[in-house]
Formats: structure tokens, sequence, C-alpha cells
């Protein structure tokens, strides 16, 4: 499996300040990039404080960026031909950087002005953010165009501030450690977009390695890389966009979070990470009784979830490697996924179910879920079978025809020019 070669790295670049002059006029002062991500295995768990396996991916958002001489921010999504243009002065919103509003309140409003509502609160916000920790934001021009499918459970959202937020540091003459830059996006998505997600996708992001996965603990904060050389083993890991669309802001995502933390609470823990597997079917029974069943079984799946990236992560590390034990974590994960927790979608349970009925060694969806990505195991030499099982089981069902690529593990955020 190859990584991001250089020249997809500098076309994109390239495509970035010649959009930026045509956009802005005149020459953009660099070019800044993040990538999306696809987490392997550990889905749900990154709000539990629990841990988890993401990668950086070969599919990116490029920022190209000039500073102003003004206070005004105006920002161009080349992908939607749109524009937003506001004063950083009128960024003032009740709140702050350290704002401890509970976003797992499915009803938490975002602070973000209504011109600037939808796709703009995440740039927006990034400057709203980094302004409200007392970083010196000036005023700017940014470019944005993406390679990160939208709504494919890819982390677009992620790429997209993080990108955005380099940008901002970089023509205001500042910097942000790989740390800072994680936190102030996941804040920014929470308390300006209103979306109430964990730290997974910013760190992911932002702490991305070339031929890594990464083992994060979110409750530390430590990420620790861990060598994934699938080429090495004839294999790859395919990714199987649904084209399903889904917007964890208008889904199931905010109920999940906020059923984990009434069930921390009712247990006595500071987070469903801390419940051992090994008493699982004590507080799954507690739970059930003390709450409701499906309490218990979102419960079930967090505390065996963080169980499979422990496992998932030795299996990596052991002398005796192989797949096998890898694709079977997976296929328990998925089945976690769809049937305690309950997010996943008819799309998703097609395409894993297929891609391991045509030799794939294991599947499972990625991402928030209610549609977006699978993700398939699979060796070279059954590439194109399953994907033209997935392909004709999609057909017969009536479902849009899937998207597929392999994702390439790659780089974190950074300047590329």
């Amino acid at each position: 499996m190859s990584r991001q070669t250089g020249s997809a790295v500098e076309q994109a670049v390239d495509e970035a300040r010649r959009g930026f002059t045509e956009q802005f006029g005149g020459e953009p002062a660099g070019v800044w990039t993040a990538p999306g991500r696809v987490n392997v295995i550990g889905e749900h768990t990154d709000y539990n404080d629990g841990f988890v396996l993401p990668m950086a991916i070969d599919r990116a958002c490029y920022a190209a960026a000039a500073p102003r001489a003004d206070r005004v921010l105006r920002v161009h999504a080349a992908q939607l031909g749109k524009t937003v243009e506001i004063s950083l002065d009128e960024l003032t919103g009740p709140g702050s950087a350290d704002d401890t509003r509970d976003a797992a309140d499915p009803d938490m409003s975002p602070l973000a002005d209504p011109a600037v509502a939808g796709w703009a609160a995440y740039p927006v916000g990034m400057a709203w953010i980094l302004q409200q920790a007392g970083f010196p934001v000036s005023g700017a021009d940014v470019y944005l165009t993406s390679t990160v499918p939208v709504g494919a459970g890819l982390s677009s959202s992620a790429a997209l501030e993080c990108a955005t937020g380099l940008a901002l540091a970089g023509v205001s003459g500042f910097d942000l450690t790989k740390a800072e830059l994680a936190r102030h996006a996941q804040r920014a998505e929470n308390i300006y977009a209103g979306v109430p997600c964990g730290p997974l996708d910013q760190m992911s992001s932002a702490f991305g390695e070339d031929g890594a996965v990464l083992f994060i603990d979110t409750r530390s904060g430590e990420v620790r890389p861990q060598p994934f050389d699938l080429a090495a083993e004839g294999a790859l890991l395919l990714v199987i966009d649904t084209r399903v669309s889904h917007a964890h802001g208008e889904n199931g995502y905010a109920d999940r979070r906020a059923a984990c933390e009434r069930a921390a609470a009712f247990l006595g823990v500071p987070a469903l990470r801390d419940i051992p597997l090994a008493e699982l079917p004590e507080t799954f029974a507690k739970v059930a009784v003390g709450l409701d069943e499906t309490t218990a079984r979102r419960v079930r799946h967090v505390v065996t979830e963080d169980a499979r990236v422990q496992q998932f992560v030795a299996i990596l590390n052991h002398e005796d490697f192989s797949l096998p034990p890898l694709g079977h974590r997976m296929m328990q994960s998925h089945a976690s996924l769809r049937d305690d927790y309950e997010v996943s979608a008819p799309e998703l349970d097609l395409a894993v179910a297929t891609a391991v009925s045509a030799g794939a060694h294991g599947a499972r969806m990625t991402g928030g879920g209610f549609g977006g990505s699978a993700i398939a195991l699979v060796d070279r030499d059954r590439l194109d079978a399953v994907q033209d099982a997935v392909r004709a089981a999609f057909a017969e069902a009536g479902y849009t025809e899937p998207q597929f690529f392999p994702a390439v593990a790659s780089a974190g955020a950074r300047r590329t020019a």
C-alpha cells in the first residue's frame, strides 16, 4: 500500500493557491493541510474517556490563506462555491474557550450567528475559539478545498477545523501545538457549532503519522502511534462510502452521549471507561433495573469496545501477528454498534456482511454512524471481488452505488506550502 504521494499533495496545494488567487486576488501567504480520518476500532468511546484507534488518511482539507489589514475574516469553501464574511470583533457570544455547558445536552444551542450557520460555523468557530483562548487572531482571507467526502464518517469537519486553525495561526503569527489545535477544534465544534463530539476526530487530524494508527487514551490525552503496515501482509484497509449522508447534530449522537453520562452518574463513576470488563454482567443488570435496558446496552457497547481496542493493539504488537484476529474484533465491534448502540444503517450492515462473505478478514462501520462509511480489512488479491460483491449487493437492494478507496495512513495537520 503506497502512502500519499508528494505529487498528489503538490497538486492539491497548487489548486488551493490558484483558487485563492481567483477568489481573492493576490497570492496566499501559505497553505496548511489537515487530514480526515478512519477510526479503525473504538467507536463512541472517546466521550466516555475511553480508548480509540484512528489513523489520519490521505484525504485532506487544504487552507490557503493570507492576512488582511482589517479585522475581517473571509472564508470561501470551494466545493460549495460559498463565501462567508464576518468581522472578528463581532465574534462575541456567551461563554468562553473554557465553556462548561453540557455538550451532551441535545437541546444545547450553538453560539454561531445565524449568518454563519451550517458549514461556515466550523471555520468561523475556530476563529472564535482561538480569540476566546487569548490568541491574537488577525483578519484573514481563507480559501478551503477538500478531498474528504462530506457526510461519509471520515471527519471532514475536523479536517476543516484543523486546517483553518493552523492557517489562522500562521497568518496571525502565533503557534499551536498539536494538543492545542485538537483541543480548540473540538471546543469550537462543541460550543460554536453545537455538535457534542468527543476528541477523537480532532486528535486524529492533528496527531496523524505516516504508516501508523494512533492508540489514544482520551482521558489522559496520551497518543501512542502503532505500526500499521498492512502492505507487508499483502492487505489494505478499504473504505466503502455508502453515500448515505449523516449529520451528527440532527441524529441520535447527542442522545447516546447523554445516556452514557446518565449511566456513569448512576453508577457513581467518572465515566464508563471506569467499568471493568469483568464486572459488566453485574453492571448491565444494575443499569437495566435502575434505569432501563436500552441504557444498559449502551453501557455494554462502551465497555466491550474499550476492551476490543486494547485487544486490537495487543494483536498488532504480538510476534505472531496475523490479520484474522483483527478482522474478528472488527466484526464484534460492528455487531455491538448495530445491536447495542443502534447507530448503524441498513446500507452499512449490507456493506459489512457482503464484504466478509466475499473474503474480507473483517469489516465494520466507522465514524458516528447513521450512514457514512464502512471499512474492510482485505487481502489485495480479494480487492476486486469484495468491491464487485458490495456494488452488486447495493444494486440489488436499490441503494445508491457506493464508492471505494484504500485508507492510507498519512501525516497529520501541518503547513504544506
